[in-house]
C-alpha cells in the first residue's frame, strides 16, 4: 500500500482526532472508491461554512451518534467533501484549509491555487 499524499506532494498529516474525523474515522482525510463524497479537505469550521452546508442539506452542527458524528462547532477541524468545499468557495463561504492534511485526491475538484488562497499555516 502506497503512503497517502497531501495536495503539496508530502505525506498526509492528521486533520483531527478531537473530534475524530475522516471517512474512516482515522483522524486523516483518507479516501477510497467507497467514499462517494470524497471527504478529503481538512477544513477548519466557521459559522458561515456550517450555515452554508446546512442550507445545502448537510447539517454538520447537529450530533448524529448513530454515524459516530459529534456535531461540529466553529474552530473544529473536519474532513469535508471536496465538491462541497468548492461550492462554498464559489459562494464566498469556504473555510480555511490545512494543506498538509488535505488529501491529493482533492485536486480533482479544486485547484491548488484555490486551496492556497484559503490555507492556514499549521
Amino acid at each position: 500500500m502506497q503512503p497517502k499524499k497531501n495536495v503539496l506532494g508530502g505525506p498526509l498529516a492528521i486533520c483531527s482526532t478531537e473530534p475524530l474525523t475522516g471517512y474512516f474515522r482515522d483522524g486523516c482525510c483518507n479516501t477510497d472508491v467507497t467514499d462517494g463524497g470524497t471527504h478529503t479537505v481538512c477544513a477548519i469550521m466557521t459559522t458561515d461554512f456550517l450555515a452554508f452546508s446546512k442550507a445545502q442539506g448537510n447539517d454538520l452542527s447537529t450530533p448524529r451518534p448513530e454515524f459516530r458524528f459529534p456535531g461540529l462547532k466553529p474552530g473544529d477541524r473536519w474532513c469535508v467533501c471536496a465538491a462541497r468545499w468548492k461550492e462554498a468557495f464559489k459562494a464566498g463561504k469556504a473555510p480555511r484549509v490545512v494543506l498538509e492534511a488535505t488529501h491529493a485526491e482533492t485536486l480533482g475538484f479544486v485547484t491548488l491555487k484555490e486551496l492556497e488562497e484559503n490555507a492556514v499555516v499549521d
